[in-house]
């Protein structure tokens, strides 16, 4: 017995010795396509056995022959798992897709077509929801925020609403597209990109610049799309929600429901609510607006032969918001008793994509949105409705070297309110446009390096007459990780006063609107500079630079400075100029670090009468970061987030205001921790403004006489011009216009986040 125990012990001596003996070398190649992927990591599945490949994508193993599963990464590329059974001297290729969420999407808002971020010959930036969890918000308008170039601008400090601004440009040279459509503007533009539930996002491009000769009017400054879930590709469930120290609460809920075998539906519930008076800055009137709000989206998507497109998405709006004195209740609405600005928006949307059962690639659009508003301000009512009818027939084909795109648009735009905007001879005039279009573009590729866009669109306004819109692209690969992108291109846009000036509204000023405007033109050109680098120590960094310039003609511009209680609106006589340059920087480290940091620089100014002047509320520069970092065997992240924004020219009310003529530099900054450590769960918790930044620091008061909101102690002149007296020495108005920045201070807030795939 003794000598078969010693005999067991000798060959479990033995046999680890005789397995070494008998590994045998493995090599393989990394590749991207046909291009190796250098410093990429291997590892074998289930065991610590791991190594990388060179700078030209090699690697080996000593293995024993046998079945593994390969782990491979690398950065700027989707992780792969391929199983393989190895023999004595086997070779292998294991092929990566490349994927970053900064530089290799596949995007559509260039150029209508789906296309590789680097491919594009127009510069697109893309955001996942990755990004937007990094600082989560209840609403996009909120989340915006961290992109560079890109502010959300609150335009009144009692009813919060505002618009988004790309470059320094106003919030109605921006378009916003959900899935293609433009579907948010005009009267939808201050509240079109709340109640959008995040869970439902795939992604949001954004183009900065002029993008008319594709989609109109009103994408002079740029255009934000956001992109929903396909169906098919969507979590069973997903389910965020969120509560912060101020009271606020938000929640995002989605699913997929499975129809048959061929169609799939996408539910997506957003509400938020807050409902508390708070009033830091002293001042009698709420820091926040109140909010109650509602959004539901459903997308069905239907699966046909040839994996033709059909899909058809609805959402409903609906929101309660006010603010003003804090002892305003429901029924001081519309009175003169107590000032509150009370709004109900109800708005619905419909879209959908459908592609014809032909040989020719051509897609049908169609979008339809009802948008229904009953707000007062003090004793002010608006009572606005907006109805836009939009389709679109698209043709995509190739021939040889040329990729053309043909299309034609119809757009029907309807308004009616209760002011002299639809008022004429003293009888309610609704203001309804049709306006049709045409487009054609022609991407030429000279070699698979250099490829030049042509486009030119044509639309035809019956206030205006023919519009033409064209623009040129050229895009230069001058390796696999070096583009250069040239763009020029016209933009025009035609004004639609009130559904964009909200200060007419809130505050004392009368809106004067000249006679016989012109519809405002644009020229642009941007050239862009990408670049990946990979480091042979694991470090990526990917650049991405911009210098913008645009020229605006018959510019339409307010004016808050000629008289303190109008806001005049005219064809600029002379000229406006935007101009700049942007720049991201997107890092990887191998430990794990990611950091994205961006810049802008630019001067936007008007030119009349021999006098320069800045653009109101218009910082000189901006800066953006977010930094992410996940703690090694721990499931714990870390994200830094945080925006910087240089002086900008504020609204004074006439040369007694004391209020600062232009704003201190100024930073939101933010941190969040993530715990990951529980099986489909996700709780996460951090400090918002970290700083305890506000707009009122620094100012003996932001809204002007908040004591008397209806100007009942204010003298005016024979003029209508207010009066210096012992109740008023600064000769003010009501007027709570002068606002940069979220009047909302340090909070605390914790959520958690659940997901079935």
């Amino acid at each position: 017995m003794k000598t078969l125990i010693k005999l067991l012990f000798t060959l479990c001596l033995i046999l680890p010795y005789a397995a070494i003996g008998q590994t045998t070398q493995i090599s393989g190649i990394i590749l991207d396509q046909k291009t190796p992927v250098p410093f990429a990591t291997i590892l074998i599945a289930g065991t610590t056995l791991g190594t990388s490949s060179d700078a030209d994508g090699k690697f080996s193993f000593d293995l024993i022959p046998g079945s593994y599963a390969f782990k491979v990464t690398a950065i700027g590329y989707t992780s792969a798992i391929q199983n393989v059974t190895l023999t004595e001297n086997s070779t292998i290729v294991i092929n990566l897709i490349s994927h970053s969420e900064q530089l290799e999407e596949m995007v559509v808002t260039g150029t209508l077509k789906a296309v590789s971020r680097s491919d594009s010959p127009v510069p697109v930036e893309v955001y996942s929801p990755t990004f937007l969890k990094q600082n989560p918000t209840a609403s996009i308008f909120e989340a915006l925020e961290n992109v560079n170039g890109v502010r959300p601008q609150i335009n009144c400090n009692v009813c919060n609403t505002g618009d988004i601004h790309i470059n320094g440009l106003e919030g109605p040279y921006t378009l916003v597209l959900i899935d293609g459509m433009p579907i948010v503007s005009g009267l939808s533009t201050v509240y079109g990109l709340s109640g959008i539930p995040n869970s439902l996002i795939e992604q949001i491009e954004i183009i900065k610049g002029p993008a008319s000769s594709l989609y109109g009017s009103e994408a002079v400054g740029g255009l934000i799309n956001i992109i929903t879930k396909n169906t098919r590709q969507a979590p069973k469930f997903s389910m965020d929600g969120f509560a912060t120290s101020w009271g606020e609460y938000n929640l995002d809920a989605g699913g997929k429901i499975n129809i048959g075998k061929k169609t799939n539906v996408l539910l997506g519930i957003n509400y938020f609510n807050f409902n508390s008076k708070i009033d830091n800055n002293g001042d009698n009137f709420t820091d926040l607006t109140l909010q109650d709000r509602i959004s539901v989206f459903q997308k069905w998507n239907f699966q046909r032969d040839e994996n033709r497109v059909l899909s058809l998405a609805g959402r409903f709006f609906y929101e309660d918001r006010w603010g003003g004195e804090l002892q305003w209740t429901p029924e001081y609405r519309g009175g003169n008793e107590i000032y509150g600005e009370s709004i109900y928006t109800r708005r619905f949307e419909v879209l959908g994509k459908y592609e014809l059962p032909i040989k020719e690639k051509m897609m049908f659009s169609f979008s339809y949105t009802d948008h229904d508003q009953n707000s007062v301000y003090g004793d002010v009512a608006y009572l606005a409705k907006q109805r836009i009818g939009f389709s679109q027939l698209t043709w995509d084909l190739s021939k040889n070297k040329h990729d053309i795109l043909i299309g034609t648009s119809f757009r029907y735009n309807y308004y009616d309110d209760n002011t002299t905007a639809t008022a004429e001879l003293d009888k309610n005039k609704p203001d309804e446009v049709v306006i049709p279009s045409v487009f054609a573009q022609d991407e030429i590729a000279f070699s698979k390096q250099q490829s030049l866009l042509l486009g030119l669109r044509y639309d035809y306004d019956k206030r205006h007459g023919a519009i033409f819109t064209p623009r040129a692209a050229y895009r230069w690969k001058m390796t696999n990780n070096d583009i250069l992108r040239l763009n020029a291109g016209t933009g025009f846009r035609v004004v639609n006063i009130f559904t964009e000036e909200h200060a007419a509204l809130t505050g004392s000023r009368d809106v004067i609107i000249a006679e016989a405007l012109e519809p405002e033109q644009s020229f642009n050109i941007n050239l862009n500079y990408l670049k990946k680098i990979y480091s042979s120590s694991w470090f990526f960094i990917g650049l991405d630079l911009s210098v913008f310039y645009t020229n605006f003609s018959n510019a339409i511009l307010p004016d808050y400075d000629t008289n303190p209680n109008q806001i005049i609106y005219d064809n600029l006589e002379g000229k406006s100029i935007a101009q700049g340059i942007s720049g991201n920087i997107d890092m990887a480290f191998p430990n794990g670090i990611k950091v994205l940091l961006g810049a802008t620089l630019q001067e936007v100014t008007t030119t009349e009468n021999g006098i320069r002047t800045p653009q109101i509320l218009t910082e000189k520069y901006s800066g953006t970061w977010n930094i992410s970092y996940t703690i090694p065997k721990s499931n714990l992240s870390i994200d830094y987030t945080g925006t910087i924004y240089g002086p900008m020219r504020l609204p004074l009310l006439g040369n007694l205001d004391p209020r600062n003529e232009y704003s201190p530099t100024w930073s939101i900054q933010n941190v969040q921790l993530t715990y990951k450590g529980i099986d489909k769960f996700e709780i996460y918790g951090g400090v918002k403004n970290l700083l305890n930044w506000t707009p009122n620091k620094g100012n003996p008061f932001i809204i002007a006489r908040a004591e008397d909101p209806f100007d009942k102690n204010v003298t005016f002149d024979p003029n209508g011009n207010a009066m210096a007296t012992p109740d008023n020495p600064y000769a003010l108005t009501f007027d709570p216009t002068y606002v940069y920045g979220p009047n909302q201070g340090i909070r605390g807030f914790l959520g958690l986040r659940y997901r079935i795939d």
